[in-house]
């Protein structure tokens, strides 16, 4: 039995703002990028193995199956401007500590108080999109992504287990893409079974207020699809500014460059994140850690309701990553994937 798809609906829709951060914001952030790479896949950074990934996006692969990581490489590489409350680079702190978005995710969950949490970035050239749509790991009194895989914390979610440690979150998401194919957002507010529906392009300084744990979402494709699968892409992949090429960047494999991107299909996404309280008490409880819950309670409760279910199952010594026992999860609490998509961005120029 898989899990209900209705309870992947956020808060509240998303709504679009224009001219989320100044020029000259743009251009510290894009400079700390430049001056600061190479970066990594996202896919390098949060999995451990194509199973997790599995259990992240939404749709499972049958039992015996094993999924490879050619599966799921995308030329989408991530790096983080703040962590854990703090700024990493001081020239871009106003950028963080931002009075605007505070107000806007306040007044998005109708709540008291709000503190900024991360905010990371996404860079790529051409890419396809709409492949794996997904949700963004949220975080539970007790759980977050320092100490735990986003696999879990997406399960968590997913199972509906754990809804009262769940932290409210929201996100100030912004994009800049000069492209003329594709490079919007899609999202599918009325859960995964329901009508999608896109933010699209033109794509400078457009942004959205969400609450994305609870949403599946994906980028649109972007640019021409004979650049979107780069040939030698893999694990390991970097992506980096391009010293032979003002504005642009490149892709390297093991050292040897295997896209060069113009500027002018560049997509730079960047991810403001903040911790939403709706009172003192909820605030209370979560810097008092009076009600957190530990890695062993949520293996407890899981395996209690697998059996429960009726599911025969071995259990495993090290639940974290025993790659069977997440496909068990994965199978069980998938909620399916999207019934509709939205068009190709081709199609709609047609």
């Amino acid at each position: 039995m898989s899990t209900d798809p209705n309870i992947f609906r956020p808060v509240a829709e998303p709504q679009v703002i224009e001219g989320a951060f100044n020029e000259d914001q743009h251009a510290r952030m894009l400079d700390v990028v430049r001056k600061n790479g190479p970066w990594s896949l996202i896919l390098a950074q949060h999995f451990k193995s194509p199973e997790e990934v599995v259990a992240t996006t939404s749709g499972s692969v049958p039992e015996g199956f094993t999924p490879t990581w050619d599966m799921f490489l995308s030329p989408v590489f991530r790096g983080y401007f703040a962590q854990g409350h703090t700024m990493l680079h001081p020239e871009i702190e106003d950028c963080f500590f931002n009075t605007k978005f505070l107000d806007l995710v306040r007044g998005y969950w109708g709540a008291a108080y709000a503190t900024p949490e991360n905010m990371l970035f996404n860079i790529q050239g051409p890419c396809s999109g709409g492949g794996s749509p997904h949700v963004d790991a949220t975080r539970f009194r007790g759980i977050s992504y320092q100490s735990t895989p986003v696999w879990l914390m997406n399960t968590m979610v997913k199972s509906g287990l754990f809804k009262h440690w769940q932290a409210r979150k929201a996100q100030v998401i912004t994009w800049y893409y000069k492209g003329k194919i594709g490079g919007g957002f899609n999202y599918w507010p009325e859960g995964p079974h329901k009508e999608p529906k896109q933010i699209h392009a033109p794509m400078w300084s457009r942004a959205v207020v969400v609450e994305n744990e609870m949403m599946f979402h994906t980028a649109e494709s972007c640019g021409p699809a004979a650049m979107r699968r780069p040939e030698g892409l893999a694990i390991n992949s970097l992506m980096e500014a391009d010293p032979d090429n003002a504005g642009g960047w490149r892709i390297t494999t093991d050292g040897q460059v295997i896209q060069q991107i113009p500027e002018e299909e560049f997509r730079f996404l960047v991810h403001w994140g903040a911790d939403i309280f709706m009172d003192f008490d909820e605030l209370k409880r979560s810097l008092d850690h009076s009600d957190d819950i530990g890695h062993e309670q949520v293996f407890d409760m899981l395996i209690a309701d697998l059996r429960a279910r009726g599911l025969t199952f071995e259990v495993p010594t090290d639940p974290m990553t025993d790659k069977a026992f997440i496909g068990l999860l994965t199978r069980t609490y998938d909620p399916g994937q999207p019934a509709i998509f939205p068009p190709e961005p081709e199609e709609l120029a047609a």
